[in-house]
């Protein structure tokens, strides 16, 4: 199975994925990958994202092995080059600007290709994230979400696994950034005061250069000030990398809002429930059998 966007999931996909790696959090280091062989293709500044893609692939018994997402930018035909390497491995992982190219590769592989970025789309980040929220507050279908963004590859993410799941989306923004018409799980405005009303879940992207002016950040920034809008017991999730003085000022990351660094522990159990996923792998029985 593939994994490119959320929109390839289901409902029951995202919900089986998070009970595999509930199991997956009491049993971490099975070798459910043993003798298996991932490729990896991922530029240097990928930091969370590579680190825990290697260390749940060796953590569970399986190798990687490295190439820069360049490699692929070349004349050789993408259906060429994944035709070889379905020889020697049993999954692609690919972060590539394109997610063209990735889906292109995917049309041709019969070994599962997982998006591990695109300027499009960030879908295993979103799972993590939702999953990590589900954590600390298991009614996190019922919640109220805004997220402070442009229309990009992570608020396309939620706004997409806000769609499949009917979550309470509000996006925010300046100008006309709208992902989807407004819907019961979708709501796009530009006014950030009134969408952190009653909120329970604040997320934030980064902010585009063009967009850093004192106007803008009057208007979008996140201050301790403006977060005593949401709810008392809300939490804020500003995506990493983050910027102290751009979408959230400082104070509010010593605050008691910011979900704080442990946030991102879960991504490494999901990114593994996710490559077992995507391998046909449902879950793991009390005997550490597979079925």
């Amino acid at each position: 199975m593939n994994i490119l966007s959320i929109l390839d999931l289901t409902e029951a996909d995202i919900l089986n994925i998070f009970k595999l790696a509930d199991q997956l959090k009491e049993k971490p280091m099975l070798p459910l990958l043993d003798h298996k062989t991932f490729i990896l293709f991922f530029p240097e500044s990928s930091i969370r994202t590579r680190i825990t893609f290697e260390k749940a692939i060796s953590d569970l018994g399986g190798k990687s092995i490295l190439f820069p997402p360049s490699t692929l930018d070349k004349r050789e035909a993408l259906k060429d080059v994944i035709g070889y390497l379905e020889n020697w491995a049993d999954g692609v992982i690919i972060r590539h600007g394109k997610i063209d190219l990735i889906k292109e590769i995917a049309t041709h592989s019969n070994i599962p290709i997982i998006n591990a970025m695109t300027s499009d789309n960030h879908p295993c980040e979103i799972l993590s994230d939702l999953y990590a929220i589900s954590k600390r507050k298991p009614n996190f279908r019922n919640l109220k979400y805004v997220f402070v963004g442009e229309n990009a590859n992570i608020s396309r993410s939620y706004a997409r696994i806000a769609k499949v799941l009917k979550l309470n989306f509000d996006h925010v923004c300046i100008g006309d950034q709208a992902i989807f018409e407004n819907s019961d799980h979708y709501r796009f405005s530009n006014d950030l005061d009134k969408a952190l009303k009653d909120a329970d879940v604040v997320l934030t992207d980064g902010i585009p250069k063009e967009y850093l002016t004192d106007d803008y950040l009057s208007q979008y920034q996140i201050t301790l000030e403006r977060l005593k809008l949401a709810k008392e017991d809300a939490i804020l999730n500003p995506c990493p990398p983050f910027y102290r003085g751009e979408e959230v000022d400082a104070e509010v990351i010593d605050s008691k809002y910011f979900v704080g660094y442990d946030f991102k522990k879960d991504l490494l159990t999901v990114q593994q429930a996710i490559i077992l996923y995507a391998l046909g792998i449902r879950s793991i029985d009390t005997n550490s059998q597979l079925r």
